[in-house]
């Protein structure tokens, strides 16, 4: 009698097919591929309007691929208007949003989930409420609040009504909620402080949260154009989301500068999604787990 040779405890023909499945593309893969393309489409099609000419992009209908590659709306774009600076702007905004919302979110999640004082669900519950009105509703008050302030025209008032949000710190509750609480009862009985529990212990472990919120916030600050419209008077000090506006006249539009200025300001939101795209699965599956 012969048998199957073995190779880590199991034989080599199970391993042989296990490869085999592997590569095979599941019928989930199958159905999302359709799906996929229909999500790319205008990406392609973005990028190919970007190195077309006036001529080609205002012919109708416009050519779908491009017959050649012609830079000109780059050209334009980095040497004859502001958008290296609409670009400093909103990394410099989004970049302060992303670290302070890190910070306090993660501060008042953990706080939410592990100190017990009066009020504590209703305080929570209260805050998750917000997300429930309208930023168009306080936009008013807001305005009159950094008028006052003299804040009106600078970046600090793109930075500072986002400073927090009721998302970062339910998405921070719900994983400081899962999170183990016997490391912290070992750190405190070897003589940490709350302040180093939190930093040096909390902190470290909670990387997929805080790096999904990161994501999402940056996603957010970065696409943001109701509020630096309404804050922003002077082109220098507008947002990239909010300069690309300017191209587009009531007559006329220059489309490969819109363009070329789409594909430079969708660039920064590929890669930041694609750096934390592993951390932020993992900390929506906390979040909804929780």
């Amino acid at each position: 009698m012969t048998t199957a040779p073995m190779t880590g405890g199991r034989p080599a023909a199970a391993q042989a097919a296990g490869r085999r499945s592997r590569r095979l593309p599941s019928p989930r893969h199958l159905a999302l591929l359709p799906l996929s393309l229909l999500m790319v489409v205008p990406f392609v099609y973005m990028l190919g309007a970007s190195v077309m000419t006036r001529a080609q992009l205002n012919r109708f209908p416009p050519p779908i691929l491009p017959p050649g590659v012609d830079l000109t709306g780059y050209r334009e774009l980095l040497s004859d208007s502001e958008f290296p600076r609409w670009f400093l702007n909103s990394v410099i905004v989004a970049g302060a949003i992303v670290v302070s919302q890190v910070i306090l979110c993660s501060m008042a999640g953990y706080a939410f989930a592990r100190l017990r004082f009066v009020g504590r669900r209703v305080a929570l519950v209260l805050v998750i409420a917000t997300t429930l009105i309208p930023f168009q509703l306080t936009v008013i008050p807001t305005f009159l609040i950094f008028h006052k302030l003299h804040m009106i025209n600078t970046l600090g008032a793109l930075i500072a009504p986002q400073l927090a949000s009721a998302l970062g710190v339910y998405l921070m509750t719900s994983f400081f909620q899962n999170f183990p609480p016997e490391l912290e009862e070992a750190a405190r009985m070897d003589g940490c402080s709350r302040w180093g529990v939190f930093f040096r212990v909390v902190l470290p472990v909670a990387r997929p949260a805080l790096a999904a919120l990161a994501v999402i916030t940056f996603i957010y600050a970065w696409n943001d154009l109701f509020w630096p419209m309404v804050a922003i008077t002077s082109k220098e000090n507008l947002t990239v989301q909010a300069g690309l506006t300017t191209f587009q006249g009531q007559h006329r539009a220059d489309w490969p500068q819109i363009m070329a200025g789409t594909v430079l300001t969708t660039v920064p939101v590929l890669i930041v999604f694609l750096i934390g795209q592993r951390r932020f699965v993992q900390a929506l599956a906390g979040a909804v787990k929780g």
